[in-house]
């Protein structure tokens, strides 16, 4: 070979080198800016899934959209008086007394109440003993309107006041028998089982009231939640009392709670009932 040739060849190769090193070059830089670009959309894909759980969280929960709702987009049953229909009073227009009567759906002594005391009480309403007005809690739920955490332990309470709703919008009775089977021993639930929750098993317990039984109205009412933001307005009525009431069951009339042979609790037995009710209707 000669020596020129041999330059030659040595140039060519240095050329094809160069070549090499500029396609390789090109090649990782292309391959730098796709793993860039794919690190920068993962990193937005994050950052919207971070941002979307975040607005997610802090978006009120129905019960919370529920308990804010004004006043014009509250459905108030019928046989309801006062702002946003929270009045309820059941009786006849002769009776000269009126027993306030606080309770929460989940509550057990509520139903231990009505389930002992409970028939003696209606008995007096229908006899025109007095009028009951009847104001509805959430509390059991873990609800505190005051903070924020609403439905922190349950729905039951809120949802069966808004199932309660329902019946009273059918009539007094139809509500007064429906409060009477929610608390009866074959349907109310351990405090800690939230089973009236359920829309459908509320149906179901309604299915046993004559008033109630198969009512579509009230079934559809129950399902859609008709009168969910009416049971927060209940519920925020019972927070706000002026009777000094923070548990359930409470009984007050003309401003004086009604209690047992303790002095402090609402009367267990018939028997105490009786002789706490004679004492508040002779006042």
């Amino acid at each position: 070979m000669s020596k020129r040739n041999s330059q030659q060849a040595k140039s060519a190769a240095r050329e094809r080198l160069r070549v090499e090193r500029e396609r390789q070059a090109k090649k990782d830089k292309a391959k730098r800016q796709a793993i860039v670009a794919g690190s920068v959309v993962a990193v937005l894909a994050i950052a919207g899934v971070v941002s979307y759980l975040v607005v997610q969280g802090n978006k009120p929960s129905h019960w919370e959209q529920a308990l804010d709702a004004k006043s014009a987009d509250v459905v108030a049953p019928a046989h309801t008086t006062g702002k946003d229909g929270t009045t309820v009073v059941i009786g006849k227009d002769s009776a000269k007394k009126t027993l306030k009567l606080y309770e929460d759906s989940r509550c057990p002594i509520c139903a231990s109440f009505e389930q002992t005391v409970g028939p003696t009480v209606l008995k007096d309403v229908d006899d025109g003993k007095y009028k009951i007005q009847y104001v509805g809690a959430t509390f059991i739920d873990g609800d505190s309107t005051g903070k924020g955490q609403i439905g922190s332990n349950g729905e039951g309470s809120k949802n069966a006041l808004s199932a309660l709703g329902a019946a009273l919008n059918v009539s007094s009775d139809a509500f007064l028998d429906y409060k009477a089977a929610l608390y009866s021993k074959q349907f109310h639930p351990e405090e800690t089982d939230d089973k009236f929750k359920s829309d459908d098993y509320l149906i179901k317990v309604a299915n046993t009231v004559d008033a109630l039984k198969n009512d579509k109205a009230f079934q559809k009412d129950v399902k859609n939640g008709t009168y969910d933001e009416w049971a927060m307005k209940m519920s925020t009525t019972f927070d706000k009392n002026k009777d000094g009431v923070n548990g359930t069951p409470s009984l007050v009339m003309d401003g004086k709670k009604l209690t047992g042979s303790d002095g402090q609790n609402a009367p267990m037995t018939v028997a105490e009932y009786k002789t706490a009710l004679d004492k508040a209707l002779k006042a």
